[in-house]
């Protein structure tokens, strides 16, 4: 081997190491940088999507809200001279509309504005509105529920009540601790008119201080407490 061939061999091969050696970390740092933007866009591409799903929820929440608002708007229209009838064959229902002072008697318990049918029909609105209609609905099945004679109809009552809002996945389903869960499923085997009190006491009490207070504070009773000029147009004529 030549001095030229021992002397270049060693620095090609040295100068390759070097190369790789060098490039080898800033490949991986560009790689790194790479993977960083990616991870940065996905992660971008993730908070859209989360922003676009809050935004159709949103927007789902507002039409219902709008659709509900309408149509409490037209109830109170349509009642403004003292009631509304329904005029479709069956189901006959007529609804006072409560003077401003009569609602503002709502304000002071709860149950006076359960005990008003025109009131009660405001709040199921309402809570349609918050998405938890489910929690007045069963309330009032199970009042219902405690009218009821017969013990044939207790238990068919009983069982649909437990199918519609008690069991896991139940298309009402309420918030509702495990323990009562299974004490009501013990007690439907054999029903009695206290087969649902813990549950709707406990539905009870959440409406009275959490979607109670919300609904003094909402356009829908504000509507009513206000005195409607169309009322005094048509008491004139």
């Amino acid at each position: 081997m030549t001095p030229g061939e021992g002397g270049t061999c060693p620095a090609g091969r040295g100068r390759a190491g070097r190369g790789r050696a060098g490039r080898g970390p800033g490949a991986i740092r560009r790689a790194a940088a790479a993977g960083g933007a990616v991870g940065q866009r996905m992660e971008r591409g993730g908070r859209r999507r989360s922003e676009a799903e809050e935004a159709e929820k949103g927007r789902m929440k507002r039409t219902i809200i709008k659709d509900w608002k309408t149509r409490l708007s037209y109830f109170l229209q349509n009642s403004s001279n003292s009631k509304m009838k329904s005029k479709k064959v069956g189901n006959h229902r007529t609804y006072f509309r409560p003077s401003p002072e009569e609602a503002q008697l709502w304000s002071e318990a709860f149950d006076e504005l359960l005990a008003n049918k025109y009131g009660l029909a405001a709040f199921r609105a309402f809570l349609k509105s918050e998405f938890c209609e489910e929690n007045i609905e069963f309330w009032l099945a199970c009042e219902d529920f405690k009218k009821t004679k017969s013990p044939q109809k207790l238990t068919s009552k009983a069982k649909k009540i437990y199918n519609d809002f008690i069991e896991k996945e139940a298309p009402k389903e309420i918030n509702i601790d495990f323990q009562t869960k299974n004490m009501i499923a013990q007690n439907i085997q054999e029903a009695t008119h206290t087969c649902f009190s813990a549950a709707q006491k406990r539905v009870y009490s959440l409406m009275e201080n959490n979607s109670y207070p919300r609904f003094l504070e909402s356009e829908f009773y504000q509507q009513l407490c206000k005195k409607a000029p169309i009322t005094r147009a048509v008491q004139g004529t």
